[in-house]
């Protein structure tokens, strides 16, 4: 072992105290060395939480109010006006710009600020190429509208179950899911679950049960129409039900495009994305003539965008040019927050309102939300 660090390495031991020190909770301002604070000078009767700090900025910006933010006392001269110095509430930082965007995304006064649609909407959330961010859109699609006064129900049609994980409701075998449903014919009122925290949504989870489903409708009379009979049954109020389909074209997917009067189809924005495009509209067409003459291809959502790459802007701009006003004007970005909140059993709307994802999402819904206001009634 060296006995003398090169200039500028740093040693793994001190990295691992100061992000240790970082993180815990109940660091107090004394316990910073001066060469982390810069000169900063704080109450040293003050315990730091980075996050009830944006908590309580948040909080103050959903009553009016201003944020409490800790006292910190710049370190400069005595000759410099406080007045110089930006309001921690200043629109230009960070902090406040993403405190005002969770304000916005989680609408805590819960006002109807999402026209709710003339008629209820049922859409189909279909993409034979797995990993485009179906079940994502979904999820947080709904969470989006139903925060914002919509009447929204989930049903996952996935063996899967990710859109059950990602809402946090209970979705293990023995579990009340859609498959009893489809194939037992119980009401789907019997098998959804309310999403704690969200009073506006309700989901119908999948378990593994589900998995076996396409082998059991083979001879079920009028296999097809098994969830339409079930949706059309559903006796509560409803503005909007998403399907979250598997990423096949069985008879799962087939149940769901019956069932549905519109499809949304995510489309990562890559090359493979777009080359089982034409085969899935194929699809479409085909059900379209011969089973639901309702169905339509009412919205494209454009996913995992990279900004940094070219293809990713070539592919948005093939799209667009092919599909015009279907394509949603929102996008959504490639990001962490989005892929870690199902961890925790939320969409990316509750686990951080503030982040780029939940903003497009957001403003994806906002779309959705308008353009049904727009549609006639039935």
């Amino acid at each position: 072992m060296r006995e003398k660090w090169d200039e500028g390495e740093v040693s793994r031991e001190r990295i691992r105290e100061v992000l240790d020190s970082a993180t815990r909770p109940d660091l107090r301002a004394e316990h910073l060395d001066d060469d982390l604070t810069h000169g900063a000078e704080m109450r040293s009767d003050h315990t730091w939480d980075a996050q009830g700090t944006v908590s309580r900025a948040i909080t103050a910006a959903g009553h009016g109010g201003e944020p409490q933010f800790p006292h910190q006392q710049p370190n400069v001269s005595r000759e410099t006006s406080q007045d110089e110095w930006p309001s921690p509430w200043d629109d230009d930082l960070p902090l406040a710009r993403e405190a005002q965007r969770a304000v916005k995304v989680l609408n805590p006064g819960g006002d109807v600020s999402m026209p709710r649609p003339t008629r209820r909407r049922v859409l189909g959330i279909a993409n034979q190429k797995g990993g485009v961010g179906k079940t994502t859109s979904a999820v947080n699609l709904a969470v989006a509208l139903a925060l914002h006064g919509n009447r929204v129900m989930v049903i996952d049609l996935d063996p899967q179950g990710n859109a059950s994980t990602g809402l946090g409701v209970e979705h293990g075998s023995g579990t009340p899911s859609i498959y009893e449903a489809l194939i037992e014919g119980v009401p789907i009122a019997e098998v959804t679950q309310q999403v704690e925290g969200i009073p506006n949504l309700v989901c119908a989870p999948a378990t593994i049960d589900l998995a076996g489903a396409e082998v059991e409708l083979v001879s079920v009379v009028a296999r097809e129409n098994r969830l339409q009979r079930a949706i059309a049954a559903y006796p509560h109020p409803i503005d909007y039900i998403f399907i979250d389909c598997p990423p096949s074209l069985g008879l799962l997917t087939v149940n769901a495009m019956v069932a549905a009067e519109e499809v949304l189809i995510p489309i990562q924005c890559e090359y493979y994305a777009l080359e089982g495009l034409g085969q899935l509209l194929r699809n479409i067409e085909l059900v379209k003539v011969h089973l639901n003459p309702r169905l339509n291809v009412s919205t494209i959502l454009l996913t995992m965008y990279d900004k940094r790459t070219k293809l990713a802007d070539q592919v948005e701009q093939e799209v667009r040019g092919h599909f015009g006003d279907t394509v949603l004007k929102a996008v959504v970005p490639r990001s962490v927050r989005v892929s870690e909140a199902p961890g925790y059993g939320q969409s990316v709307m509750t686990y951080d309102p503030g982040s780029r994802g939940a903003t497009s999402y957001f403003e994806a819904a906002e779309e959705i939300a308008m353009r049904g206001a727009r549609m006639g009634a039935a």
